[in-house]
């Protein structure tokens, strides 16, 4: 007897299965990529290790990162987005399925390719649109970031740079 796969199984079984894809389901249509390279893993590494309070005696956010994790959006079509890096102010709950937590903060790294995925509309204005608050995308190739936040105009930062959230973290992009 066959069933159907609801989008969020068929993305799971995708990733257990080892395939070379990472999907995301958003608005309504799936959409994929690539697995990243060395560059991006190394750019997304130096980033997330680099991720604190700004002031760690304020206690305010715990600044709690997660890499390539499966988030449910709050949209009407149940957008599950994968951020190469999430930024949490509490601990999200372990799960093995998506999570409905929506991050504080979002980091992106740039793909050849797949420039459209991050910076288009499905990009950082999805994810501000459905309440995170900070959205970092970095391209290693040219060493630039660009911070998006609700209702401000993007800032461009040259690498090496300290980038501060709107939740009380900071990150470093490289240069």
């Amino acid at each position: 007897m066959s069933r159907f796969l609801s989008i969020e199984e068929l993305i799971l079984q995708t990733d257990a299965s080892g395939a070379p894809v990472r999907l995301e389901y958003v608005r309504g249509h799936p959409r994929w990529e690539a697995l990243p390279s060395s560059r991006h893993q190394k750019a997304l590494r130096y980033i997330e290790r680099s991720v604190r309070p700004v002031d760690a005696h304020l206690m305010g956010c715990a600044c709690f990162t997660l890499a390539d994790v499966l988030i449910r959006f709050p949209d009407p079509d149940r957008s599950l987005k994968r951020p190469d890096l999430a930024i949490f102010c509490t601990e999200p709950p372990d799960s093995d399925e998506a999570i409905d937590m929506t991050p504080a903060a979002v980091v992106e790294v740039l793909s050849p390719g797949y420039e459209d995925k991050d910076l288009g509309p499905d990009g950082a204005p999805f994810y501000l649109t459905y309440g995170v608050r900070d959205v970092v995308v970095f391209d290693p190739r040219r060493k630039t970031a660009v911070h998006f936040q609700a209702g401000s105009a993007p800032v461009t930062w040259q690498g090496p740079a300290t980038v501060v959230l709107a939740c009380g973290c900071q990150l470093e992009v490289p240069g």
